[in-house]
Order: structure tokens, then C-alpha cells, then sequence
């Protein structure tokens, strides 16, 4: 094999997603996988996963550089280099567009608005991590009490005519609010709407801690909701730039970006 690869592995509390480069620094490759309780498995299957796409390749032994990322990078012993997810995800977003200066991540136990320095890194963050409300797991909570797959509530809101405010500000209790207006037999599109408005408040909340600029997009899991994405677009009164890969895997892709440019150093 005379083409060398890097790979990037992001280890979240939900899914494990890898991102394969070539010389060129192009995407070859990419994989979610669902989280393990071993963090170490659930790299290996991503990766090996994505390096199964690439021919050739067989394994991830035979990556030239691999970097780690997310809560569960430490636990990678075969990563080259572990580097923080907020600098992958500033990373991975200025590899897809240099014009993006601002970036809500909502992952699957946390939201974190990052802003963007013009090389590529982190200029400032602000996290939400003490309240699993506005997270990707509340949402896959929320889903789960309208009886419907995230693909169908992320449509779901996009049918309200008006917006239910949902406003407890705890998970459990913001829970217990939903099933009560269900009850009382809101439209569930309506309560929908009030959930990704709810969500919207909050990203918007840590937005303006670090200086919102434009462009501003969104990425994690949550991205692909596009209910989600108009109440942020309302809520911060913005468009939401698109990206040209899947959103969930760009803490994955800015960890391959680290991987080559450490390869070429």
C-alpha cells in the first residue's frame, strides 16, 4: 500500500464516529457506530468500520497517524495523539467551510458554542454540561414519549402552526410538562415545536456568552433535526450554514485534520 491514510476517532457518550483522510487531506471515509461501555471497543469498530470502506487498507494498524477526540479519548491507547473535541469540532468545521466563525455542538450529553479564529482554531467555547436538558439524550427522551423514531419527531414540529412553550428548565421536569400537554390533548406538533424551541433558547443563551458571529452553523447528531434547526435559525434570528458532510461526524474529520497535518510535520 503506497497511499498513506490518517484517521480521526471521535468517542462520545452516545456514538463513536471515525473519519479516514488521504495524502490530499480528502475524506475517504466515514463511520457512526453506537457507543460501548468500553470506549475502547467502540473506537475500534468505528474506525475499522471506516477503514473497511477504503481499498486496500484492511486495518486501522495500518493508519500512519491516528487522534483521538471526544469524553472518551483517553481510553484510545492506540491513538497517536488525544486533542480536545472542542478543537476538533473547530477544526473539522473550518476544514468544510473557512467562512464559518461560530458553532453550536449538541452532542448527546452536552451543547457547546464554540467561536472560530481565522487559522482554524479556538478562539472561545461556552458548555452546557450540568443539565442534560437541550442535549442530544433529552431529545431521544422526548421522541421516545411521542412514541416516534428521531427521523419522525425531527419532521414533526416542522407541520405546528403555533409554538406550545415548553418551559421547565430540568429534563425530568420538562418530561412530566410534555406528557401533561399530550394529555390534555395539544397538538403534538405544537408540543414538538415547543421542545426545539425550549433547545433553540438554549443554545441561543450560550451563543451570546462567546460572541455570536456569522457564519453559524450547527453540529453533532442534532444537526440532522430539522425541526431543531428552524427554531435556532428563529431563535438567533440567522440562517444556519449547511455543511457539506454529515454534522455528526465533525469532531471525527477535525481529529483526521490533526492527524495529517502532525503526519506531515
Amino acid at each position: 500500500m503506497t497511499q498513506k491514510y490518517v484517521g480521526g476517532c471521535d468517542v462520545g457518550s452516545t456514538t463513536g464516529k471515525a473519519a479516514i483522510l488521504d495524502e490530499t487531506g480528502k475524506v475517504v471515509a466515514s463511520a457512526i457506530v453506537p457507543s460501548e461501555i468500553d470506549p475502547e471497543i467502540t473506537s475500534l469498530k468505528a474506525l475499522e468500520q471506516a477503514c473497511g470502506q477504503v481499498p486496500g487498507l484492511g486495518s486501522y494498524k495500518n493508519l500512519a497517524r491516528i487522534v483521538g477526540t471526544g469524553y472518551g479519548r483517553n481510553e484510545v491507547p492506540f491513538a497517536h495523539e488525544n486533542i480536545s473535541e472542542i478543537s476538533c469540532h473547530a477544526m473539522g468545521t473550518f476544514y468544510c467551510n473557512r467562512d464559518i466563525k461560530t458553532i453550536v455542538d449538541i452532542g448527546g450529553q452536552d451543547v457547546k458554542t464554540i467561536s472560530i479564529a481565522d487559522d482554524g482554531s479556538v478562539l472561545e467555547f461556552a458548555m452546557n454540561d450540568k443539565c442534560a436538558a437541550g442535549t442530544g439524550r433529552f431529545l431521544e427522551a422526548m421522541s421516545r414519549i411521542f412514541r416516534m423514531d428521531l427521523d419522525q419527531f425531527s419532521l414533526l414540529s416542522l407541520k405546528a402552526v403555533k409554538i406550545i412553550p415548553v418551559t421547565a428548565q430540568c429534563s425530568v421536569f420538562a418530561e412530566s410538562e410534555v406528557i401533561s400537554l399530550l394529555a390534555r390533548k395539544s397538538p403534538p406538533e405544537e408540543v414538538a415545536a415547543g421542545i426545539n424551541a425550549a433547545v433553540a433558547k438554549r443554545c441561543f443563551s450560550l451563543l451570546k456568552r462567546i460572541g455570536m458571529r456569522p457564519l453559524v452553523t450547527v453540529t453533532g447528531g442534532c444537526a440532522k433535526n430539522q425541526g431543531l434547526i428552524k427554531a435556532i435559525k428563529k431563535s438567533i434570528n440567522m440562517e444556519v450554514a449547511p455543511l457539506p458532510v454529515d454534522p455528526q461526524i465533525i469532531g471525527a474529520l477535525g481529529a483526521a485534520v490533526f492527524a495529517g497535518r502532525s503526519g506531515r510535520g
